[in-house]
């Protein structure tokens, strides 16, 4: 019994050893798990499900492999693939999940997210999160040709890269008021997000009781999952030259 959850993978063409690590992982760290969860960022860009560029292909591929052993794979938008749509999801086996949502996790209600709405001190990237999101204007955006859409989106990753340079740490991070505020919303003394690319396990105290709070890393240097089990949590590496387990130090009990 064991379920996995991986975010920022932000693969693309150009990153061979994060693609060969991420295969890797699909080939052998799924066999006989409950569940895998994507937690956004699974890609550096995704303009529309129209891109049929050999190598979404491949990823593609190595999703419809997982779900027609019959093993449920379940993904949130990131701020990088916030376009990935139906298509996908039926090409793929893969299931769409909400931004936020409330998952049992062996018996902890979970919530899951990919971690950029708590980040609300980056007043900046709530503005144009709220814009990007807007239905009309991904509509218009989807009207354009893929090569227009290629473009523009190869600039905003750059205008991302270049702004995110300019910005303080404590701005990127999650506000901890909002982590708060969600929980109780939520309902839920657990929760998994990505996004900040800050692996650890924060203990929090919600309303006196004892809460969890678990970032998965990202895969820039090495691979990241979070494995859980019945047993507990416990996030791990992945090498990228030699993929073998190498266990974190942060650990939550279930």
């Amino acid at each position: 019994m064991t379920t996995l959850f991986i975010a920022d993978l932000h693969l693309s063409a150009e990153r061979t050893d994060i693609t060969d690590c991420f295969l890797h992982f699909m080939a052998h760290d799924t066999q006989g798990i409950d569940a895998l969860y994507v937690l956004g960022d699974l890609f550096e860009m995704w303009i529309g499900d129209d891109d049929d560029s050999p190598f979404h292909q491949q990823i593609k591929q190595a999703f419809r492999q997982l779900t027609d052993r019959g093993i449920p794979c379940y993904f949130i938008h990131g701020n990088r693939d916030f376009l990935v749509g139906k298509r996908f999801s039926r090409e793929t086996g893969v299931q769409l999940l909400p931004e936020h949502t409330v998952i049992d996790l062996y018996g902890t209600p979970t919530l899951v997210l990919h971690g950029d709405t708590l980040c609300t001190l980056d007043e900046a990237y709530q503005q144009y999160r709220k814009k990007v999101h807007n239905r009309f204007i991904q509509w218009l955006f989807f009207r354009l040709p893929l090569r227009t859409r290629q473009n523009i989106g190869q600039k905003m990753r750059g205008n991302s890269h270049k702004n995110n340079r300019a910005k303080s740490q404590s701005i990127m991070d999650v506000t901890p008021d909002e982590v708060l505020a969600k929980m109780t919303e939520y309902g839920v003394h657990q929760m998994i997000h990505g996004h900040t690319h800050r692996p650890d396990v924060h203990h929090v105290s919600l309303h006196g009781q004892p809460a969890t709070r678990t970032v998965l890393g990202d895969w820039y240097d090495h691979g990241s999952v979070l494995v859980c089990n019945p047993s507990g949590n416990v996030l791990e590496t992945r090498d990228f030259t030699a993929p073998e387990t190498t266990p974190h130090t942060a650990h939550s009990p279930a």
